[in-house]
């Protein structure tokens, strides 16, 4: 059984079953579509939420440091992400990518782990978005019952997050029709919410005051994570959310037209423009104001442009910051559904994750399912400390992608590689340390729900995964 555990899949057998059969997922995403769900689902909550939280409990000024801290750190991970993606041109990402250099149980941990990325991300993003549109209605004089806006658990009690609900089941639809629709419909609002990070910089820009930004680094308070060097990389892993997006581009490789050409473009053209937009977004939030005033403010741009003369303009604002929030949902629910189609398809999970509906050829079923899966962390819990979880867990993805790059290079040293990493193995090891570092700098109640988390899932895979795999139907392909 052991040797079950840690089998691989070659990467012509991979694309082999991926091309079989009845499962085939529609391949109509160019270049263009695949950078704007990138953007799409990278500029969003983490950019809008977190920035100023960073600022104000960790890093201070310098919390663009830490920007590019956690850029370092994605574009390690990148560009091992795309040289994987187009040997390996499947759905599935980091899971897929595992399962072909360092076997079943390893695949199985990142595909569990990529639900803390995906799946409760997309729950935590859904009841900010909520947020925002409460305050948007409120703007207009509309005001929404409290028991339907607010969970048990919240410090105002409710019932029910109806309009978190309401948009999840919403885009779990729109992706059910197909992912041509969902793309075109990222696509117009990834232009609205880019414009908006953009109006933002031109015109905070001349609201900057100069001595905001001193101390640029705040000195060390004597607690770890709290201003001075380690303030920084503390930062880093708080806001490396707003960087979570990139790889979920990976998961639509299976439909892309031309994924040896496209893929790394998607995966890198998104991460560099994203980049420099959070960069010069930082940069003008904590200059128009001291960044001691984010301290508890999950809004900060909602508090910085109240310093804008024009109520249509900060009006148009939060409406874009909506619409961020809408892509940033639609693409993390896009990604999950993906990587566990792929899952089913190879046994690990029921069959009915990898049902195409036979007109929209997409995982309708999965959808369906995740649809009601986060529909319930949205409504009913209060999933503020969750974000820590999704940035854990992508992290460990990243580390592992890193890892399997170099371990690639040495098994399966002459694949064909469209796109080549480069400098192996001093990339791929930049990466690992970087996530590593970031990692180890989160509290530790974040790790211990990530252990709790992982053993869950090996639960299910010991008892349904092991016994269904169809690894174990077939010849284990040993290097």
């Amino acid at each position: 059984m052991s040797s079950n555990l840690f089998g691989t899949k070659s990467l012509a057998r991979i694309i082999a079953e991926s091309e079989g059969g009845e499962h085939h997922l529609k391949k109509t995403l160019g270049p263009v579509n695949l950078v704007a769900l990138g953007i799409g689902a990278i500029i969003g909550a983490g950019l809008f939420s977190l920035t100023g939280i960073a600022a104000a409990d960790n890093a201070g000024p310098a919390v663009v440091l830490s920007f590019v801290v956690a850029a370092i750190g994605c574009a390690f991970a990148g560009m091992c992400y795309s040289e994987f993606s187009t040997m390996i041109p499947i759905a599935g990402s980091a899971y897929t990518y595992a399962y072909a250099t360092m076997g079943e149980l390893l695949a199985w941990i990142i595909g569990w782990d990529l639900v803390l990325e995906y799946a409760v991300g997309a729950a935590t993003v859904s009841v900010s978005w909520s947020s925002y549109v409460v305050k948007l209605l409120h703007s207009f004089s509309i005001e929404l019952p409290p028991s339907l806006v607010h969970c048990p658990w919240d410090p105002i009690p409710g019932i029910i997050n109806l309009p978190a609900v309401l948009v999840v089941c919403a885009i779990s639809l729109l992706l059910i029709i197909g992912i041509s629709e969902s793309a075109k419909v990222n696509a117009v609002i990834v232009v609205v919410k880019v414009a908006i990070v953009i109006i933002v910089i031109a015109v905070g820009y001349s609201y900057i005051k100069p001595e905001n930004y001193v101390p640029f680094i705040p000195p060390n308070t004597g607690k770890f994570g709290e201003f001075g060097i380690s303030g920084i990389f503390r930062a880093a892993a708080v806001i490396f959310f707003a960087y979570i997006g990139f790889d979920a581009v990976s998961t639509a490789a299976q439909e892309a037209k031309k994924p040896q050409r496209d893929m790394p473009i998607g995966i890198i053209g998104s991460l560099v423009v994203c980049t420099v937009l959070y960069i010069l977004f930082a940069r003008v939030l904590t200059g128009m104001v001291n960044y001691k005033v984010f301290h508890g403010d999950a809004s900060p741009v909602a508090t910085v442009i109240a310093l804008f003369p024009s109520v249509a303009l900060q009006t148009t604002i939060v409406v874009g910051i909506i619409a961020g929030y809408t892509s940033v949902i639609l693409v993390m629910l896009l990604g999950q559904s993906r990587v566990f189609f792929s899952m089913s398809k190879d046994g690990l999970l029921p069959a009915v994750f990898s049902d195409i509906h036979p007109k929209f050829q997409t995982p309708w079923r999965c959808n369906m399912i995740f649809m009601v899966f986060v529909s319930l962390f949205s409504g009913f819990l209060p999933i503020s400390k969750l974000g820590h979880m999704t940035s854990i867990g992508t992290l460990l993805a990243f580390v592992i992608v890193c890892i399997g790059i170099i371990w690639m290079r040495k098994t399966n040293p002459n694949a064909p590689r469209p796109y080549r990493t480069p400098l192996v193995p001093f990339v791929p090891i930049g990466g690992v340390l970087v996530c590593l570092a970031m990692m180890f700098s989160l509290d530790s109640d974040t790790w211990i729900r990530l252990v709790v988390w992982l053993a869950l899932g090996l639960c299910i895979y010991f008892t349904y995964g092991v016994k269904n795999s169809h690894l174990r139907k077939a010849p284990i392909d040993k290097r």
